[in-house]
């Protein structure tokens, strides 16, 4: 497994299978391989969330204003309940989720709450339930909003817990968690902005209910606010289907590692935003029925011109910012009349170029840093990298290892 505590390591990374003998080791990205067991089917068994949500081997990820709660840059800060029954009373989950939207009332607000799983990891003086054994993990918005109440005792909290040298780290990307770490906190962080996105349909207009844990959303059919003025929420097509609900939405985005016809050259291209010799992988969003090799060949050569023959995908990464899946690929140009670069399509890039591989290898090795951040020591100049958190790294180490190769001969 890798020695890289940042890099994921699951253990079916190194087992063998007739799969794994054929296609080689399979590629775990940032973000992704979270230690927790997410349970979805024990989201609407609200005895089983009241008994986890007070349990005292529970654990709360934080998060003001999408910025989660840290001990340092590096490490999450886990709430126990006490620290944050202000906001989460002992009765939240007393209700069903009929209940909860038979008598919904929009004056009623509640701080968002979302359980995101067990670690079964946990054994000792943890949660046992029916045969699940582990640790529950909750995330909590504890952004002031909401009623005055809510909001005054999100500060109380807010206020106790930085008082005891706890911050909200604040920062665009946040890639320097542990790999376990990484992958709690981008589900948490997807799941509540999410719903802070989508606190009123869609389709009505009027405000929506946080069900199921926080992974659903109710358009509720009546509101008691509005009830006591003799007023009634309109009719809403959300209600004519089989399920009221709207569900997290994560939108596929490809990436790709492109090689030159003969396999000695990597093609790149950097946007304005980025530092100066940093360059990075092409990019974009898969289209309504487009397929992720279609997306692949249309995104290079709406960016640089370049015209793909075959793609090959290589691995995926989750990327909360805000819910993206990055489905990473390899593809290379069938001839060399192909690899003629163009910008003149879609101005979205600053630059694209052709590197040689030698160059590629030289920037893996001691040029490679974040957005906003400096390369190593040994960096003198040149080409700059994503860092190794990034797909784009390991698709472009990928390219030139030559990793995403399957056995020409048959092994199943």
């Amino acid at each position: 497994m890798s020695k890289d505590p940042q890099i994921p390591a699951p253990a079916h990374v190194l087992a063998d299978s007739m799969l794994s003998r054929h296609f080689g080791r399979e590629t775990v990205n940032y973000f992704s391989s979270s230690p927790l067991n997410r349970l979805s089917f024990l989201r609407s068994e609200h005895t089983f969330l009241s008994v986890a949500l007070k349990h005292p081997s529970t654990r709360f990820v934080l998060l003001k204003d999408l910025a989660p709660l840290t001990k340092s840059p590096s490490e999450l800060y886990y709430a126990k309940y006490d620290e944050v029954r202000k906001l989460v009373p002992e009765n939240a989950f007393d209700k069903s989720e009929e209940e909860m939207i038979k008598q919904f009332d929009s004056r009623k607000t509640n701080a968002q709450l979302i359980f995101l799983g067990l670690d079964e990891t946990r054994k000792q003086d943890a949660l046992t339930w029916k045969i699940y054994t582990g640790a529950p993990y909750f995330a909590l918005d504890v952004t002031p909003k909401g009623s005055e109440e809510q909001q005054a005792h999100a500060k109380d909290i807010i206020s106790t817990i930085e008082a005891k040298g706890l911050s909200f780290y604040q920062s665009r990307v946040v890639m320097t968690f542990s790999a376990d770490e990484a992958a709690i906190y981008a589900q948490a962080r997807a799941l509540i902005d999410w719903n802070t996105r989508n606190t009123f349909c869609g389709t009505c207009g009027y405000p929506t209910l946080s069900v199921n844990s926080g992974t659903k959303r109710a358009c509720p059919p009546t509101d008691a606010a509005l009830a006591e003025q003799g007023k009634q929420r309109p009719e809403c097509n959300t209600r004519t289907t089989l399920s009221n609900l709207s569900f997290p939405r994560t939108d596929p985005t490809i990436i790709v590692a492109v090689l030159s016809a003969d396999a000695k050259r990597i093609l790149l291209g950097r946007s304005k935003r980025f530092p100066p010799n940093w360059y990075s992988t092409l990019a974009g969003f898969i289209e309504p029925a487009e397929s992720v090799e279609d997306a692949v060949r249309r995104e290079v050569w709406e960016e640089a011109g370049v015209t793909l023959s075959r793609v090959v995908i290589h691995s995926s990464q989750p990327w909360p910012y805000p819910a993206n899946l990055m489905i990473g690929a390899i593809a290379q140009v069938s001839d060399p009349e192909h690899e003629k670069i163009s910008l003149l399509h879609d101005p979205e890039l600053e630059d694209a170029k052709w590197f040689e591989i030698e160059e590629v290898e030289e920037a893996l090795r001691i040029g490679t840093s974040a957005l906003g951040e400096t390369a190593g020591p040994a960096y003198k100049g040149g080409l700059r990298l994503p860092p190794h958190t990034a797909i784009a790294h390991q698709l472009i180490r990928a390219a030139i290892t030559g990793d995403y190769i399957t056995s020409k001969e048959s092994k199943m």
